[in-house]
């Protein structure tokens, strides 16, 4: 379960990191986004889940009683639009109430990518030999090796892994199945979690997870992105830095290398290349 106020910190942080939104639209999404959650007692993901596109209409009469004009309410909910796509693209809720409402698409920019010494400050984050130090180290190995979206990450299974020829199985978006090669520096970072910090984490004999919380449970996206972040800060790369970052920066750097843009889109899983070439 995640609280809703730290899933609307992860969309604010990929709309200044991936949207290029300036500060008083964020300020705007932030307070629109806000008075939504407290309108309509939405304190965690389920709750937000379980919002109907009926109490959305009731939600919006509420608005009009309070004597908010028409553009003030289509403004909250164009926000609050923009909230719920971020949380349906990262698998963070599977509904969307405010389907019946047209609102614009999604701001598109290029990219920010990082560079490969910055890359390597942040793989090296992660200190110590302690089990969630080493998860860490190769949760970020990984999503830069294998430019794996977030989802994808968490969604690994030990049986995910082939150590014999180093590749990854990932699976995407509609369960489209991929196989993505890896290098020796991954494989060994996921071999010393998995032979020093992973038996420290399980709770059941049973558990497929790859990547494991401290209660045991398979770790989640948004605890993803908050270790990336904290890594981030601690490598002096600041706040902007997600997963979706690595993997931007590992097409990049693939294509800066010489990989030819076709195969770029099968290990990305991107079904229309366009979206590889932006």
């Amino acid at each position: 379960m995640s609280a809703a106020a730290d899933l609307l910190d992860l969309f604010l942080g990929y709309c200044v990191a991936e949207c290029g939104l300036s500060a008083n639209t964020i300020d705007a999404y932030r307070r629109d986004v806000v008075h939504f959650l407290r309108g309509m007692g939405a304190a965690d993901d389920r709750d937000l889940e379980r919002l109907t596109s009926a109490r959305l209409v009731d939600y919006v009469e509420a608005c009009r009683r309070a004597g908010l004009a028409p553009n003030s309410i289509w403004r909250r909910l164009v926000s609050v639009r923009m909230f719920y796509r971020f949380l349906l693209a990262e698998g963070l809720v599977r509904t969307d109430p405010l389907h019946v409402f047209r609102t614009p698409r999604l701001w598109r920019r290029m990219p920010d990518v990082l560079n490969t010494d910055q890359v390597d400050r942040l793989l090296e984050a992660p200190q110590g030999d302690g089990p969630l130090g080493l998860r860490d180290r190769a949760a970020l190995e990984i999503l830069y090796a294998t430019g794996a979206r977030a989802g994808e990450l968490c969604g690994l299974d030990v049986g995910d892994l082939n150590f014999e020829y180093s590749f990854v199985r990932c699976y995407g978006k509609r369960m489209k199945e991929r196989l993505v090669p890896v290098g020796r520096r991954a494989v060994e970072a996921v071999r010393g979690y998995l032979d020093h910090g992973r038996p420290a984490l399980l709770r059941r004999p049973q558990e497929p997870a790859l990547f494991l919380t401290r209660t045991g449970r398979r770790l989640t996206r948004v605890a993803l992105w908050s270790r990336v972040r904290h890594h981030a800060r601690a490598a002096g790369l600041g706040n902007a830095v997600h997963p979706h970052t690595l993997r931007h920066s590992f097409a990049t750097h693939l294509l800066s290398g010489g990989a030819d843009l076709r195969s770029v889109q099968v290990m990305l899983g991107h079904a229309d290349i366009s979206t590889t070439e932006i």
